[in-house]
């Protein structure tokens, strides 16, 4: 399948959204493993710890604002990749291969910033989150299940952000990270596929000689 000039375009802008993609998960990534350090996922130590971060750690405020800033990056760049590849989907194993990544990262970094919402342990992150749970357990058949799992089975307590923080950190963290490298990997071997299927000019206009065609030879 031949690719025009906009399509190569559009695969271009979508590989280097999703290096910039990768690197905001990084940057997340890193800044969240150094804020564990000092964060204490308690109902009672959550707030005091992240305040102990942002006014007393030196450079604290730094990486908090910059964990916070990569996670809402991520979301709405990952947004915009979905509509690039939409653009100039090519309906081949990589497009499809990037396409599904694409979709997957995209509400792992959403799954990122929903399990963050009371890590906080601020008025606002709680009510929002007791709605959040509201319609979780509207949910038919599994509702009432999933509650229990991210509040521990009672009400939003120290087990609640010590579920929520497991998740956030060891596991839609992981599959963020994965993804992305994933959705990478699958663009640039879409990329490869272009740049094979794009046709070579001819040097010159040297013909094959005929059979038996005698062809001097360049004094």
């Amino acid at each position: 399948m031949q690719s025009t000039q906009f399509d190569r375009i559009l695969q271009r802008v979508a590989t280097i959204i999703s290096v910039v993609i990768l690197t905001l998960c990084l940057i997340y990534i890193s800044t969240g493993v150094m804020l564990s350090f000092y964060y204490e996922p308690t109902a009672g130590g959550a707030y005091n710890s992240l305040k102990m971060i942002n006014t007393q750690l030196p450079y604290g405020w730094l990486f908090w604002r910059a964990h916070d800033i990569a996670g809402n990056a991520v979301i709405a760049i990952a947004l915009i990749q979905i509509v690039v590849m939409f653009l100039g989907r090519q309906f081949r194993k990589s497009w499809l291969a990037a396409w599904i990544s694409g979709i997957l990262l995209t509400l792992s970094a959403i799954g990122l910033n929903w399990t963050a919402m009371i890590l906080d342990w601020t008025q606002e992150g709680y009510w929002r989150f007791n709605i959040e749970l509201g319609t979780i357990e509207a949910i038919p058949f599994i509702g009432g299940q999933l509650r229990d799992i991210l509040t521990g089975g009672g009400a939003i307590n120290t087990v609640t952000i010590q579920h929520l923080y497991t998740i956030h950190s060891y596991l839609i963290s992981v599959a963020t990270l994965i993804l992305a490298i994933v959705h990478l990997s699958a663009l640039l071997w879409q990329e490869w596929e272009i740049y094979q299927e794009t046709p070579r000019p001819k040097i010159g206009n040297l013909q094959e000689p005929a059979e038996g065609e005698f062809i001097p030879s360049q004094g």
